[in-house]
């Protein structure tokens, strides 16, 4: 069993990457193996609406310069996924945004039913919003949401500082158990229910 970790803060080594660890540590500890994936500081292109993902139904972006397809292919193949990011406005951070939009437009049909959950990181405020912006991915994608004993959310301006953020990082450290003790429960066999035969769409006419 593998989870796949994104750090999409432009800081490889900052607070997102030091809350992330402490939840591979946990990870680690459960006998579960877990990568880091940092998005990096490239610059990444927002979606077009071209809709070339959706006909050519191949799971990826059209658009081949940035690390959008790459981390498509890593969720894909992962078990489950946790993605972090710093919080910038009370949200996360745009270019992350940008990638997620993407990867979950073009390539969700991969992620069904695969355990996910967010961290974010803050200096003071801002989590709650930026942490439930996160979850939506999830929620619209038929992908478990996996919980800890608080908002998954440390604090600090500096990686220094999240080390001291003790509550914090014991959230981060339930998160990775119960991530595992996810993952171990549907290793055990227990199909996810079928879809109804046909999906439907309500979309209303003008005026109503």
């Amino acid at each position: 069993m593998k989870v796949l970790l994104v750090n999409g803060s432009p800081n490889k080594d900052g607070c997102t990457f030091t809350a992330l660890s402490e939840v591979a540590s946990a990870l680690k500890g459960e006998g579960v193996e877990s990568e880091i994936f940092h998005i990096g500081v490239k610059p990444v292109r927002g979606c077009t609406a071209c809709g070339k993902c959706f006909e050519h139904r191949n799971n990826k972006c059209i658009f081949t310069d940035d690390v959008c397809n790459e981390l498509s292919a890593k969720i894909a193949e992962a078990d489950g996924l946790v993605v972090g990011s710093p919080v910038y406005y009370s949200g996360p951070n745009g270019a992350l945004c940008a990638l997620l939009d993407r990867v979950f437009y073009s390539a969700s049909r991969s992620f069904k039913h695969k355990p996910a959950a967010c961290v974010v990181s803050c200096r003071r405020g801002g989590a709650s919003a930026a942490f439930d912006r996160l979850n939506k991915y999830f929620t619209i994608s038929e992908m478990p949401v996996v919980s800890s004993q608080y908002w998954n959310a440390v604090h600090g301006h500096e990686a220094d500082d999240v080390r001291k953020d003790l509550e914090g990082l014991q959230i981060m450290r339930t998160l990775g158990r119960n991530m595992a003790w996810l993952l171990k429960n549907i290793k055990s066999g227990n199909a996810p229910p079928e879809p109804e035969a046909k999906r439907q769409f309500t979309s209303f006419p003008d005026g109503l």
